[in-house]
């Protein structure tokens, strides 16, 4: 492992823990899984005292763990739910992950959870509530919060600002870092006709500390993130350019649907390497 930024370490090319695998991580010996460590979704593992944990243990015990919530609700005007930063601080505290991360989004109000990764209004207010909420949580976890751009698919009259620029400024007012979502670039640039290399520009490089590589699904007009379908080809270039920026750091693929067996998705890791090698992923 680097120390690159942040005092966080680039643990090098990771996987999402997912259900289906289960079977595969708890019957190949751990030096055989090909994979330097792992992500897991915060929310299978609260309250979870059933296989879901043991496979967790057993990984954590042979690779560096991340975790990944989808409930923050960073963005929400509700405060914020302190008992379940409580049990994240606990869960943290036993395992001790590399780092936690979650989403520029609010996901309900009023004690009404979406399921879903709403968008926010890119605006100097919702700037400094969202700031002065991660500020809290971090203080809160003791750790930096690591923040995920979204995929989105409107956008608000009201925003004054582009999403990279409110996140460089959030990352400037909280020192939080950057979960770096190439594929969630490419999604909403698509869905907005922007310019994902501008995008990219003005992401501060030295608090990326985390990419996720993904498939969204093409529905011609727009793009949904559907996390269901390899890596498309338009990713690749925007992922060469963020390492181009931001030098080594630790890249994930996220495959949350129609998921194919461990080493599909193993394979689908490794044309991230050959990317950053400069090969053909034909080859």
């Amino acid at each position: 492992m680097t120390q690159p930024r942040l005092g966080l370490p680039n643990p090098g090319d990771g996987l999402g823990l997912r259900e289906e695998h289960f079977p595969h991580l708890m019957l190949t010996p751990p030096e055989a899984w090909g994979v330097d460590w792992f992500e897991a979704i915060t929310e299978n593992l609260l309250d979870n005292a059933g296989y879901g944990m043991r496979v967790f243990e057993h990984v954590a015990a042979h690779r560096p763990v991340v975790l990944h919530g989808v409930s923050l609700s960073i963005g929400s005007t509700a405060p914020l739910d302190m008992a379940y930063l409580a049990k994240l601080r606990a869960l943290a505290e036993r395992f001790r992950p590399l780092w936690i991360s979650d989403h520029l989004c609010w996901t309900g109000v009023q004690g009404v959870n979406s399921h879903d990764l709403l968008p926010m209004p890119l605006t100097q207010a919702a700037l400094a509530h969202v700031a002065d909420r991660v500020a809290q949580v971090q203080d809160f976890l003791g750790r930096p919060l690591i923040v995920e751009n979204p995929s989105t698919y409107l956008e608000f009259r009201a925003s004054q600002m582009p999403e990279a620029e409110f996140l460089a400024r959030l990352c400037a007012a909280t020192g939080c870092g950057l979960l770096l979502d190439v594929n969630n670039v490419h999604v909403s640039s698509f869905n907005h006709a922007l310019d994902p290399l501008a995008y990219l520009e003005v992401i501060p490089a030295e608090h990326v500390v985390q990419v996720h590589l993904a498939g969204p699904s093409d529905h011609g007009t727009h793009l949904i993130d559907t996390h269901d379908a390899p890596v498309p080809d338009a990713v690749w270039p925007l992922y060469a350019r963020v390492w181009e920026r931001c030098g080594p750091v630790a890249t994930m693929v996220e495959w949350d649907a129609d998921i194919p067996e461990f080493a599909v998705v193993a394979a689908e890791l490794a044309k991230a390497r050959r990317v950053r090698e400069g090969l053909s992923l034909a080859a």
